[in-house]
């Protein structure tokens, strides 16, 4: 038993050291590579920010593309016979949904809302999507919330059946799943704004730009999942039907699709989350509705009206993702409480009968719109409040400092020098970093892909700015970490503390990107760290429930061995459920990181600069060579960022 115990750490040692040996073995090689072509480098092109003579300017075949596309878009065949019927049709699409809401009237469309919420969820969701609606109406924002409402059905149906239809592909066909696939990850990290002025230039601005740009940032989701789901599907069930002589069609749609139920509803699920996120952060480009409200309110630093508009479009987020995540739980289940003659058709032809009637009563007593007496205007005193705080906590606080002051420490103390750190490094020794990072955590496919990014920002001329915006994400992701690993384990180790967290967590994931500007306005004023605290509010629940769950997840034996070996509460922690929770901190990490960049870049319309503000710019302007080499380079950034932080498969079952 002695030797037995005495040889165990020693076989331990020989792992750790192979593991070692190959991560060595990698930076050795990587040395040897820049001792050989650094010298080379550095004597052709020299040290510092990256040479103008790798740089290639695009503005001027830009600056023409973008005059052609603005010249041509009322006569060319391609504007005139593509394009305008698309752009023609959405409209109608957008107008006929948003006419339909208007005649429903407010009382046919908060009828619907809950009895729909009624029919798939009970009773408890229902009022709360009743009351829903009913505030967005109290809040005077009834008209925008029925806007955004509109772009949003039409947006959603679009992405469920472009999603369906690539996900139907790429699960029936090997071949077309290895092309999708690497066009469905890097469209998951990019972020939302890099989508919207392509489209703005070749729509123009308003509803047809938005829907588009909505509609191909929310159907990889579904695609992915329907694949995922399709080619997933029970073996020994799929060989039962071939072997009773079904066809193709017959074994998709009697097997595969309903074998996929679970992710298929998933993938609606995280569609219209993603659709309504998009929606709101396409005001920018003319998509009205609730969004419009907010980017205005920002624009001018009205946090009372940000906040009217903002309330309605959390209260829409929170009750779509209840509603369909009922949905995708009680598929196939029976209804909870359902004595049975509401059941199937009936049940639904009782709510379309009660919806008609409410609407055809609010007609008759001439109440369609939302009555302006029951408007309650929250903008004076949240506004009042806002410069109370300016008076009162932004500044001169005893001891703790004001927000105001917080935000210039962290700008002074930590963005500052993480940007001027980053900006001073040569501009080789910058993909050096990368190589080794990526080449570590996965393959030198992985790290070619990361230089290839990095480089290609060098190449378009935005090297600094990508710098500023990269020291924003490093410092945003540190924050997220720290806060987000601590919450993570506290709720792992406390029942009670998660029951409590969860609700919180629920409410914040769901909220859209652009609602998380208006609080760190109103605290911090404008500038890169109300950017910065932005993101990482918006990353913190991803970051806490990973780490939460992962923790919890770790082997109970192992757990239990521990125990029994006398190890203390924190030994546990640090010797065991660490390192064996280790995949989910790594995906933690991951996820932290792409979505504080997606915050991070809408900064740019509260102060936030770097690539976002060439973003903004180039929409405001029109600019398509400032605002398309930004958004190229957002894009890059969040591929790099996404290859140095996730582990390959390949990597991942050699730690196993």
């Amino acid at each position: 038993m002695a030797t037995a115990t005495a040889s165990s750490p020693v076989r331990d040692t020989g792992i750790g050291a192979l593991l070692r040996h190959r991560a060595v073995g990698k930076l050795l090689l990587l040395a040897v590579a820049a001792a050989v072509l650094v010298p080379i480098v550095n004597a052709k092109w020299a040290s510092g920010a990256w040479p103008d003579a790798l740089t290639v300017d695009l503005t001027e075949p830009l600056g023409r593309t973008s005059d052609w596309i603005i010249d041509n878009r009322d006569s060319h065949p391609l504007f005139l016979y593509f394009f305008g019927h698309v752009s023609n049709a959405i409209v109608l699409c957008v107008r006929g949904v948003y006419l339909v809401l208007l005649a429903a009237g407010w009382a046919g469309v908060t009828a619907a809302a809950g009895l729909v919420a009624w029919r798939v969820a009970g009773v408890k969701l229902a009022v709360t999507a009743s009351a829903a609606f009913a505030v967005c109406g109290l809040l005077g924002m009834w008209v925008p919330t029925m806007q955004t409402l509109a772009l949003m059905i039409v947006a959603v149906l679009a992405s469920v059946v472009l999603g369906l239809l690539l996900g139907l592909a790429g699960g029936l066909n090997d071949r077309v799943f290895r092309i999708l696939r690497p066009v469905l990850d890097t469209m998951q990290v990019l972020p939302a704004y890099a989508y919207l002025l392509p489209f703005a230039l070749v729509f123009g601005m308003g509803v047809p730009a938005a829907i588009i740009a909505t509609v191909v940032y929310a159907a990889p989701p579904m695609a992915r999942l329907t694949a995922l789901g399709l080619r997933g599907a029970d073996g020994g069930v799929m060989e039962a039907v071939t072997s009773l002589g079904a066809t193709g069609r017959q074994r998709l749609f009697s097997a595969r699709l309903p074998l996929a139920r679970k992710e298929l509803l998933l993938g609606v699920n995280q569609t219209i989350m993603m659709a309504l996120s998009m929606a709101v952060i396409a005001s920018v480009i003319g998509a009205g509705g609730l969004g419009d409200r907010v980017y205005q309110a920002l624009s001018s630093v009205d946090v009372g009206q940000a906040l009217a508009a903002g309330i309605p479009i959390v209260l829409l987020a929170v009750v779509l993702d209840r509603v369909t995540g009922a949905a995708g739980e009680r598929m196939g289940a029976p209804a909870a409480g359902s004595a049975s003659p509401l059941r199937g058709w009936r049940g639904w032809s009782l709510v379309a009968a009660v919806t008609v009637v409410a609407a055809l009563a609010a007609r008759f007593a001439d109440r369609v719109d939302w009555p302006t007496g029951w408007v309650v205007n929250i903008a004076p005193p949240v506004n009042t409040a806002k410069e109370w705080m300016v008076d009162h906590i932004y500044t001169g606080v005893p001891v703790v400092g004001g927000t105001a002051d917080w935000a210039s420490h962290f700008t002074t103390w930590i963005l500052n020098p993480a940007r001027d750190g980053l900006q001073g490094l040569p501009w080789w020794s910058v993909l050096l970093i990368v190589a080794a990072l990526a080449w570590l955590i996965g393959t030198w496919q992985t790290a070619l892909t990361a230089v290839a990014a990095m480089g290609a920002i060098g190449v378009l001329g935005v090297w600094n700015k990508s710098l500023d915006t990269l020291a924003q994400v490093i410092a945003g992701v540190a924050v997220t970490l720290v806060l987000g690993f601590a919450i993570g384990i506290a709720a792992s180790r406390s029942e009670r503390f998660e029951r409590l967290l969860r609700p919180v967590l629920d409410v914040f994931q769901t909220m859209p990107q652009f609602v998380y500007l208006i609080p760190v306005v109103a605290l911090f004023g404008v500038g890169r760290a109300p950017a910065v605290a932005a993101a990482v509010v918006y990353a913190l629940p991803a970051v806490v429930r990973i780490t939460t769950q992962g923790l919890r997840q770790v082997d109970a034996a192992a757990m239990e061995s521990s125990r029994s070996l006398g190890a203390t509460g924190w030994q546990q922690l640090r010797k065991v459920q660490l390192p064996l929770a280790r995949p989910a901190l790594m995906l933690a990490l991951n996820q932290g990181v792409v979505l504080v960049l997606a915050v991070v870049v809408i900064g740019g319309l509260v102060g936030g600069g770097a690539l976002g503000y060439d973003v903004v710019f180039g929409i405001a302007q029109g600019d398509l060579a400032t605002g398309l080499v930004a958004g190229v380079a957002i894009v890059c950034l969040g591929l790099m960022l996404d290859r140095v932080t996730q582990p390959t498969e390949r990597r991942t079952k050699k730690g196993a």
